[in-house]
């Protein structure tokens, strides 16, 4: 006869209770909180109805009343963003130093100052960004069903918020915004990339930017892009060394083309075709297409059945 449940428990507590004792790593740092994931996404939420109060406040925001809310936002996100970001900070200082310590609080104040003072440059990229969506995608029926409905302008949102932090050094928060914004859309921009201005990801799903990676502006990126790394092998190694492509000025890459590489550079103006996979540079001005497979087709009578030839890469200078 199989045992009732609480017949295991004790055996079950006991196995797991062992595991937190010889690993420290589950049972986290005593007395050293992690922040908090779920006020990290209210946050999110928080400042997107600050950036676009016409789409994603709850209340009606008209020009007479506009001050009196991007104050009281700005107060009250302030203030959640400062302790998560202190417990962040605490949480990698030694024991003695927690998210309360005079210092943690000074310095997670001092980065959030900074960071709210780059909130009305971050608001000026977005609306470049929601620009680029209309003008690159005729399906778009207006500026404002790119903010409303299109989740790569939410992805490149909550990036450039995310990378504000990232640049400032703060652990673990702006991992979770990305990865907050990747669970939602399928879209996967790592906080450490560089982005310029009036970026657009058409479609975007499946779209991987890697945390060196450098986009310069007016890029157009495509569903299933991936701007990677050549091998990770080498892991906690290659931290700090530049392992992802750099992209110019002005280029478009189509669909599930693949970039690979710290040193790879594709050149100002160029077009990347769907599908090419790419671990050297390209000259500016460049087209690179990807020669379509022929498929061959052969009747029941004959000995093998279909069969696809290779692909060949193609770069039409």
């Amino acid at each position: 006869m199989n045992k009732d449940f609480y017949d295991l428990l004790p055996e079950i507590s006991k196995a797991i209770t062992s595991n937190y004792l010889e690993s420290e790593l589950l049972l986290g740092k005593t007395n050293k909180p992690l922040p908090t994931r779920s006020i990290i996404i209210e946050i999110i939420n928080d400042l997107r109805m600050l950036m676009f109060p016409g789409y994603f406040s709850s209340e009606h925001i008209d020009s007479a009343g506009s001050s009196y809310y991007s104050g009281h936002m700005l107060a009250m996100i302030f203030n959640k963003l400062k302790k998560q970001v202190a417990l962040a900070l605490a949480y990698s200082e030694k024991d003695t130093i927690t998210s309360e310590s005079p210092e943690m609080i000074r310095k997670s104040e001092d980065i959030c100052c900074e960071f709210f003072k780059a909130l009305p440059t971050i608001q000026h990229m977005l609306l470049l960004d929601t620009q680029a969506g209309y003008d690159g995608d005729p399906a778009a029926n207006s500026c404002e069903q790119v903010i409303f409905s299109y989740p790569g302008l939410y992805a490149i949102f909550v990036y450039r918020i995310a990378h504000e932090l990232y640049k400032r050094n703060v652990p673990f928060i702006p991992r979770i915004m990305t990865e907050h914004a990747h669970s939602k859309t399928g879209i996967d921009i790592n906080s450490g990339a560089v982005i310029g201005k009036y970026f657009f990801m058409d479609h975007g799903t499946g779209i991987v930017i890697g945390e060196t990676t450098v986009i310069g502006d007016y890029v157009k990126l495509y569903q299933g892009v991936t701007l990677g790394a050549l091998s990770t092998r080498g892991g906690q190694h290659l931290s700090g060394v530049k392992r992802h492509p750099t992209i110019g000025d002005r280029v478009t890459i189509y669909s599930n083309a693949t970039i690979l590489g710290g040193e790879t550079i594709i050149g100002a103006d160029s077009v990347i075709g769907g599908g090419a996979f790419i671990t050297s540079s390209i000259p500016a001005n460049t087209r690179v297409s990807v020669t379509p497979p022929e498929l061959a087709i052969k009747n029941s009578s004959a000995k093998s059945g279909s069969e696809l030839s290779a692909t060949n890469y193609v770069y039409e200078i």
